[in-house]
């Protein structure tokens, strides 16, 4: 094997320092130089791809402002500059160079782009590039992330306000100010990736144009609660009226351990000068979120799901109109979720981005029939659009492409996409991506599942390759046309090995029916998908080596792994009665009773495992746990790798050692990748480097 040679030309700017100023001088993080020889895609190519991340549009229409972050391996972090591009495409011109991050870009008017940056929030002149401070050192906990008023005359900001330790524990502390030690007498302390010290909060300021009033700023939210809701939530979540007198936003408001067993948030609609809140969603028992105005100020849209402790409910579309205060739920003939919602310019549709069918696509729904109508068709997965005079400026990627800006019809549901961004076309040009094929198949009980052939890059038909078996995490999302720096297909493609990726039982995307018969079943049908789709393809194409398959997943994926290795002895068709002969599980479910206590968000135990494991009067409880892989030990037969993060609090890093601990006591030969500083994501730079030459070191090994 050829090696391959990349040479790393990070853009340094010298700040104009003296001798005495160089301890003061920073390095600017900026776009890679860099050349692909055999056209592979590996890590260190991915890596050094430009990573899209927020866009808006101007009001007139004309012009695009994105940010894109690259990252320096050495200094192992990124960096986020905002650039501006013509609506029409074209060449795109960089308006930030710093040393900071720039974030949350909004349009003030067609000329004034506003945005933050550090603690700051930063207005810029785009044509002359000119800078001003509207607000610095915001207070009390920085700022994530503003929304700015139609009328340009206030701003709602999100700030967080730390946790307050009750009186009775505070005097425990008296003198102690180098103690490391967390007392804590509740549910949720800690939620994902991080302990629960601050709750993120709303804040209403005045704005005059020049400066942002942040000391006078009011919490429009009951001080005790969040919004947005952790950990997903952003100025997604909370939108102006148009005339500017309201604001409707999201909350759960729970906490502790009411907060660790429920899911139900609700919207929220405070009136600006009366200082009044109104609950919109009473009485719909899920989660409601995000939302967003007409814009006549009549209606208002939101993301509701109807039953408590079941998050992967389906994310319906509901409509309100605000003088009667009827709701309607717009997808009750729509078997979807529907998210990312914007109205159109009359009012007469409402547009989404829906899981569709392997792909996220961008759906409108008509208000008065409540038809929807697919606009966007393709290989890919729109992430997010704004809708302006007509057009849908989407952020699109596809397996074999990150995030670029397409430019779609709203009334032209037959036309492409135009692409009118080329942030990566120079690197991915160097590159030979692998090819993609749709493939339906027939599953144990007769129904059509879609799973993803995804093959090796420089594929010759003459050849035999190994095959990894994609376990998709979740359980409740899709193997959809996504892009990752985590499972990135192309990589594994780079590696030379087939790739079969099913769209198993409790994917969302393809029905209700589907998505919930995982539930309560996570050793049944859906198991039973991923082994009819290994032994479909490796019977079916040629090109695979029956003998040389692996299996990967994550979370549910990484649960999945560890069950299949328990679950691979005298299987028909293979040489030596096993399916896999190596396996790789990050961050997977090992133990199920250690699980549901370990875990932070137990509506999920709840709902998907039936409830805590001494209710063994519950024969869904019985059933549930009887699927723990810890019990399958004993057939344990392949080679395993498995990773694992410190600062996972969903599945914490004692499932990992535990698994690994199993592995070796069974003589099996193993590896563990521990990683004291990663959550549920690996997300440094070095350390997804690491992650990747471990999971092709290890695949190689053991499948070449």
């Amino acid at each position: 094997m050829k090696k391959i040679f990349i040479a790393f030309a990070s853009l340094l700017l010298i700040c104009g320092c003296t001798k005495k100023q160089d301890t003061n001088c920073v390095n600017i993080i900026g776009k890679p130089d860099i050349q692909v020889q055999d056209g592979r895609f590996t890590p260190e190519v991915m890596w050094a791809l430009g990573k899209m991340g927020e866009k808006t549009v101007s009001p007139d229409g004309k012009q695009i402002a994105y940010t894109v972050t690259y990252y320096n391996m050495d200094e192992n972090k990124g960096n986020a500059e905002i650039y501006l591009i013509p609506a029409e495409g074209g060449e795109a011109t960089q308006l930030t160079k710093t040393a900071e991050s720039e974030f949350n870009l909004v349009w003030k008017d067609d000329k004034t782009l506003l945005f933050c940056r550090d603690n700051n929030i930063m207005s810029m002149d785009v044509k002359s590039k000119k800078e001003k401070t509207l607000a610095s050192d915001v207070e009390p906990g920085g700022i994530e992330g503003f929304k700015l008023a139609p009328d340009g005359k206030s701003i709602v900001y999100i700030s967080t306000k730390a946790v307050t330790r009750p009186n009775h524990l505070e005097k425990l502390y008296a003198g102690l100010d180098k103690t490391t030690g967390r007392i804590n007498e509740d549910l949720m302390y800690r939620h994902w990736d991080d302990w629960v010290d601050y709750y993120p909060q709303i804040f209403l300021a005045q704005f005059d144009g020049k400066k942002v009033d942040v000391k006078n700023a009011v919490c429009i939210i009951d001080s005790t609660f969040e919004c947005p809701m952790r950990p997903w939530g952003g100025v997604e979540q909370y939108n102006y009226s148009p005339d500017s007198k309201k604001i409707a936003y999201t909350c759960r408001k729970k906490t502790g351990k009411d907060y660790a067993l429920s899911t139900n948030s609700d919207i929220f609609l405070y009136d600006i000068d009366n200082k009044t809140v109104k609950n919109l969603s009473e009485g719909v028992m899920g989660y409601d979120q995000n939302p967003v105005f007409s814009h006549d100020g009549k209606m208002i849209a939101w993301e509701s799901m109807e039953r408590d402790g079941c998050e992967s409910d389906q994310l319906r579309l509901m409509v309100m109109d605000l003088a009667t205060g009827e709701r309607t739920n717009m997808s009750e003939n729509f078997d979807y979720n529907f998210t990312g919602i914007s109205w159109s310019d009359n009012d007469q549709e409402i547009l989404g981005v829906v899981n569709y069918r392997g792909m996220d696509e961008i759906f409108a729904c008509n208000r008065a029939t409540k038809e929807f109508r697919q606009i966007t068709h393709g290989y890919h997965d729109i992430h997010g659009f704004e809708l302006v005079n007509g057009k849908l400026y989407a952020d699109q990627v596809s397996m074999q492409y990150p995030a670029e800006i397409y430019v779609y019809n709203l009334n032209d549901d037959k036309a492409d996409g135009k692409k009118i961004s080329a942030i990566n076309d120079d690197i991915l040009s160097q590159v030979r991506m692998g090819k993609v094929e749709e493939h339906w198949i027939k599953t144990v009980d007769g129904k059509d599942m879609l799973t993803w052939l995804i093959y090796p890059y420089n594929y010759d038909s003459t050849k035999t390759y190994p095959a990894l078996l994609y376990c998709e995490g979740g359980p409740q999302s899709m193997v959809s046309q996504f892009w990752s720096t985590r499972w990135n297909f192309m990589v594994m493609s780079g590696a030379e090995y087939f790739i079969i990726a099913p769209n198993r039982r409790g994917t969302i995307g393809f029905g209700t029916d589907w998505c919930e018969a995982i539930s309560g079943d996570y050793g049944g049908l859906c198991m039973q998908d991923y082994m009819r789709a290994a032994d479909y393809f490796t019977d079916n194409v040629k090109q695979i080596d029956k003998e040389r398959l692996g299996a990967c997943g994550a979370s549910f994926g990484g649960f999945s792994v560890y069950w299949l290795a328990g679950h691979n002895y005298d299987v028909p068709g293979y040489k030596d009665g096993r399916r896999l002969k190596a396996l790789l599980a990050h961050n997977g479910m090992f133990n199920f009773e250690q699980q549901y206590l370990e875990t932070e968000e137990l509506w999920f135990e709840n709902w998907d495992i039936g409830g805590p494991y001494w209710d063994w009067n519950n024969p869904q409880v019985k059933k549930s746990y009887s699927f723990s892989p810890h019990l399958y030990v004993d057939k344990w037969n392949a080679p395993i790798c498995v990773i694992h993060s410190e600062f996972d609090f969903r599945i914490v890093a004692s499932q990992g050692m535990a698994a690994y601990n199993a592995a070796k006591l069974r003589g099996l030969e193993a590896r563990y990748l521990y990683f004291p500083d990663e959550t549920h994501w690996v997300l440094k730079p070095q350390n997804s480097l690491l992650w990747h030459r471990n999971f092709i070191d290890w695949f190689d090994s053991h499948l070449k």
